[in-house]
């Protein structure tokens, strides 16, 4: 059998007891993995034969009471319920999601739980709205199209935003009629186990949705090459993204859409709005660990002087507010682990040996936990390890320049793409310059605030395909064309 895990709150924001079963979700049913292994606060772990049982529980699904067999109506019913069973449990995904990742409990509410809720009942207005077309080719024949679900389809989720990136791939997927086994990461599982029971409370079919946690080298790659899989939704990083596609590639030809890693610019001219550009610069990098994080700050020279001091004190400020994820007034958390907590102070190390210059921060804050001060470093070049990696910590370069093509071309010089963030007064050079960066997102005079009517991914190294919007319909259908001969 299954087993749990039972957590007592008892802090300033949140106060309750969660209870959460920590076994696999398949068939609707908490079961133990077949060779009995955990991980975490006794989570189980999966194997491949546990996701040889998760692809057929998903594939008798789609066959007999999903797919094609349940009307979209249906399924936008079953969406918007679960929806709103998030919403109401609002505050125990919070604190697992602060438990789990180290986010700020309020940050993990407004932002991470309140974004799920958005996203999963946007795709419930979307699942009786799967529609293809009639195209005129001949009086003798009626052609049209019809957008199908592949079937049963892998998702792949990462640490920092786990019940975020799951709704952004179960929105869609279950919208237009695929079947799911996701993989949370070993890190972070429990938002996503919550998630199972209401699942379940919502309605859906056995089998519709299927959780196999485990280790990324073998749950991971068992799905990911598993033959009767037909596509895989991944987020993480650019490394293992790579690996995704050489799966696909070496076994069933999955349709692959990647989100991926980021080096995203912030682009601070002249004429900005000062007081705005340093809020949401501050926000965009070091109050959040986020592949779309704005970790090269670029400053116009006009603006240089009056911008640093600035920017200088609201990290003091926000140094202050470092702490418990639960404490009133938190604004930043910890690292994920000590590995990641390592990998950051790392390159923090690298560039001072490479003669960079730690304005504040670059080190730990406090004396125990995995706290780094907000960080930022000047007297850095694009050649640099900090200016060409991607981080996943509290930490930003401060780059100056003089011209709107020098810093277009700066901006573009990386092999990422995911977001850029743009500040000027400026109607003109906000278009020109949003158009002109190479990024699959563009936000002008704000910062990483998204939306689930808006298309998200990456250019480049930064991934393949989009989610959110209508444009993520596209990455799970699949297009039949249909010719009716109407002559002899």
């Amino acid at each position: 059998m299954a087993g749990t895990y039972t957590h007592k709150f008892d802090t300033p924001v949140y106060k309750g007891e969660i209870t959460i079963n920590t076994g696999l979700f398949i068939n609707n049913k908490w079961v133990a993995p077949v060779e009995g292994k955990t991980v975490i606060t006794s989570v189980s772990v999966g194997t491949s034969k546990d996701v040889d049982i998760a692809v057929k529980a998903a594939e008798e699904a789609y066959k007999n009471v999903w797919g094609l067999r349940c009307s979209g109506r249906e399924r936008g019913k079953l969406l918007y319920k679960l929806a709103t069973l998030i919403e109401r449990d609002a505050d125990e995904f919070s604190a697992l999601e602060a438990l789990d990742v180290g986010k700020v409990f309020a940050h993990a509410k407004a932002g991470d739980v309140g974004g799920a809720i958005n996203t999963i009942r946007y795709y419930a207005g979307w699942a009786d709205k799967i529609q293809g077309k009639t195209i005129e080719t001949t009086d003798a024949k009626f052609t049209y199209t019809r957008h199908e679900p592949y079937g049963a389809i892998v998702s792949e989720d990462p640490y920092p935003t786990q019940q975020f990136m799951a709704s952004w791939k179960l929105g869609p997927a279950l919208a237009t009629g695929n079947t799911v086994v996701l993989k949370p990461s070993e890190l972070t599982p429990l938002t996503a186990l919550k998630l199972a029971d209401l699942i379940v409370e919502a309605g859906f079919p056995p089998g519709v949705v299927n959780i196999v946690n485990g280790y990324g080298h073998e749950v991971g790659q068992a799905i990911t090459e598993h033959p009767r899989l037909r596509k895989v939704a991944f987020t993480g990083s650019t490394v293992v993204g790579r690996k995704v596609m050489k799966a696909s590639a070496d076994t069933n030809l999955k349709v692959v859409t990647l989100e991926l890693g980021g080096k995203s610019p912030t682009i601070i001219f002249d004429d900005a709005d000062l007081e705005k550009a340093v809020r949401w610069a501050s926000f965009g990098i070091l109050q959040r660990q986020a592949c779309t994080a704005g970790s090269r700050i670029f400053v116009q020279e006009g603006i240089y002087n009056n911008f640093l001091p600035l920017f200088q004190k609201a990290t003091e400020e926000l140094t202050e507010k470092t702490g418990d994820p639960f404490g009133v007034g938190t604004q930043h958390g910890p690292q994920v682990s000590q590995t990641q907590f390592d990998r950051v102070m790392g390159f923090i190390e690298h560039g001072k040996s490479e003669g960079a210059k730690i304005l504040i921060g670059g080190e730990r804050h406090g004396t125990e936990g995995y706290f780094i001060k907000p960080t930022i470093i000047t007297d850095v070049h694009l050649g640099m390890k900090l200016t060409r990696e991607e981080i996943f910590g509290p930490v930003c370069t401060i780059i100056k320049f003089k011209t709107e093509e020098e810093v277009i071309e700066k901006g573009n010089d990386t092999e990422y793409g995911l977001g850029s963030n743009i500040f000027t007064e400026n109607l003109n050079r906000a278009i020109r310059v949003s158009n002109a960066i190479q990024s699959g997102s563009s936000w002008v005079n704000i910062a990483q605030v998204t939306d689930p009517a808006v298309p998200f991914g990456g250019y480049k190294h930064s991934g393949i395909g989009r989610e959110l919007g209508e444009y993520a319909l596209d990455t799970y259908t699949q297009v039949k064309g249909v010719h009716i001969n109407l002559g002899p």
